[in-house]
């Protein structure tokens, strides 16, 4: 039997009978086979095109399918070599030529070549390419810099920028950057996403919608083979019930373990795993229009909701409270002058007092669950009450996670006041660039759902990115740090520590920075 006809047959129906088993641990971890991992994911996923999502929930899948030039440094988030050997870069910061590896194919026998890695940018680049409408490409805001990708001859691949952009090479790093084969998105079009080709340690099984993603291992890859035969990634919406999925036997991982939970995996049989990195727990605020288009009422939000009660009761200490909008795992460009927002409230009904916005009704956006979310709900009816506690008047609408970004990520205009979010970034530029400039506003393709508009922000941002100068950056993001956090267009709630927890019977597994899921190293006994 292979092991695709065991991942139909087999671990799907143990799957789906785990919590009809109960208790019944045992039979369920019977019938998961050694060789096959499989994990507990937050959500369904809504494409495996990595230029075209933008759910760290769907890059867990996609690094394991796909590969990039360059690749995040295991355990950082430095920038190393992967389909490219090496790169030089022009004395004027403008032109960057990669050299790529030898050899590699993609999944489908077609060649990774300079000509592959063109197609690739010019279709998320020019809206004149022939696949360009295969899209949209949510992220191409990463790659805007690049004026034109050149292959130099078969393996040197040359981008040209527009100007200096000091994070090209950690969003080439980033899944946004992660290569696929032209011949199939040329045979699939817009339905690539549904069977994607990449060159990484896994290929596609299959994608059986609300069940499973099947992957299996690359016996063709150009480097060291993956350590399971196969990985099936299962949406679990829940996290009660992912939790009780893992007590039972029916998942072999999961990742972002509700605070709540962590104590019921103290056992031999499992292994909890931690990781710092670069995460931002906030609330949008519209301030296009209603309440929060005030500054004085956005800021009385900050002091009216109790971040400390946040992170130590409902978080259960596995997140500290967040001063900005940049997270301090950036240490060299974190801003350690600023303090959080404190709890005040009589400071925030003196500010509402003083706005004429007593009693104002807030529509409030809430999702089930996500990437980087932290038990969203509980979070969600803590934060109502603390705003109604100083006179604001809340009403929640919850929403499962991909139903959630298509409300959010168009824009809250028209619809609602406020909106929980978490990012997940690769650099000090990411953040703000995508979700606080004007021209990040969601009909010009960015993700400032709250429309969030200042010239001066702007103008540190796009200074920031054109300098080569880390200290010189630092420096303009400590500034745009003091800016953003007087003009509250967020309510800045935590910064998280990352989770995950194991079976005994997995074996070398870590979390990355990057909170990326990287599991060919894997081992499942």
């Amino acid at each position: 039997m292979t092991i695709l006809s065991l991942t139909r047959r087999t671990l799907l129906a143990a799957a789906t009978s785990t919590l009809a088993l109960g208790s019944l641990a045992a039979p369920a971890l019977a019938q998961t086979p050694p060789g096959v991992l499989i994990v507990g994911q937050i959500a369904e996923p809504k494409s495996l095109d990595p230029a075209a999502v933008t759910a760290v929930n769907d890059f867990r899948i996609l690094v394991n399918l796909y590969e990039g030039l360059v690749r995040y440094k295991p355990g950082t988030l430095e920038v190393e070599p992967q389909l490219a050997t090496g790169w030089e870069v022009s004395e004027d910061g403008t032109e960057y030529t990669f050299t790529l590896r030898e050899g590699v194919t993609f999944h489908d026998g077609t060649p990774f070549n300079a000509e592959a890695v063109k197609f690739n940018f010019d279709r998320m680049l020019n809206e004149d390419h022939p696949f360009h409408n295969t899209g949209p490409f949510p992220l191409a805001f990463f790659f805007g810099s690049v004026a034109s990708t050149e292959a130099v001859d078969e393996l040197t691949v040359k981008f040209t920028l527009s100007e200096p952009y000091a994070p090209f090479l950690s969003n080439l790093a980033y899944p946004t950057g992660l290569l696929i084969s032209p011949a199939a998105v040329e045979a699939g079009g817009a339905d690539f996403g549904r069977a994607p080709v990449g060159t990484g340690p896994f290929t596609f099984a299959e994608w059986r919608s609300n069940e499973a993603v099947v992957i299996e291992k690359n016996p063709d890859y150009w480097g060291e083979t993956a350590g399971t035969e196969a990985v099936v990634f299962r949406p679990i919406t829940d996290a009660n019930t992912r939790v009780a999925e893992m007590l039972a036997g029916g998942i072999d991982m999961m990742v972002e373990v509700p605070p709540n939970s962590l104590g019921q995996f103290e056992s031999d049989q499992y292994k909890v795993i931690e990781q710092a990195g670069p995460h931002v727990w906030f609330l949008i605020l519209n301030a296009k229009e209603g309440p929060f288009a005030d500054k004085l009422v956005r800021q009385a939000a900050n002091y009216a909701i109790n971040k400390e009660a946040l992170v130590n009761d409902v978080l259960e200490g596995t997140a500290e409270v967040a001063a900005g909008p940049t997270p301090p795992a950036f240490a060299w460009a974190y801003n350690d002058a600023l303090e959080p927002y404190p709890y005040d409230p009589e400071k925030a009904r003196e500010l509402l007092a003083e706005a004429g916005a007593e009693g104002a009704e807030l529509t409030f956006y809430v999702t089930e669950g996500g990437s980087g979310m932290l038990d969203p709900i509980p979070m969600g009816t803590a934060i109502q009450a603390d705003l109604e506690a100083v006179g604001f008047d809340v009403s929640i609408e919850t929403y499962e996670w991909n139903t959630f970004l298509g409300e959010v990520n168009p824009g809250l205009e028209g619809k609602a006041d406020m909106a929980e979010m978490a990012w997940m970034t690769n650099d000090p530029d990411t953040l703000p660039y995508l979700a606080l400039r004007t021209d990040a506003w969601p009909e010009a393709g960015g993700f400032n759902s709250g429309y969030y508009s200042n010239p001066e922000v702007d103008d540190l941002l796009e200074q920031a990115r054109v300098s080569t100068d880390q200290a010189e950056r630092a420096e303009l993001y400590k500034q745009m740090q003091e800016i953003v956090q007087d003009d509250a267009p967020w309510v800045f709630v935590a910064n998280w520590k990352q989770n995950a927890v194991t079976s005994a019977r997995v074996e070398n597994f870590s979390l990355e920075p990057s909170f990326l899921l990287m599991l060919s190293d894997v081992v499942k006994n």
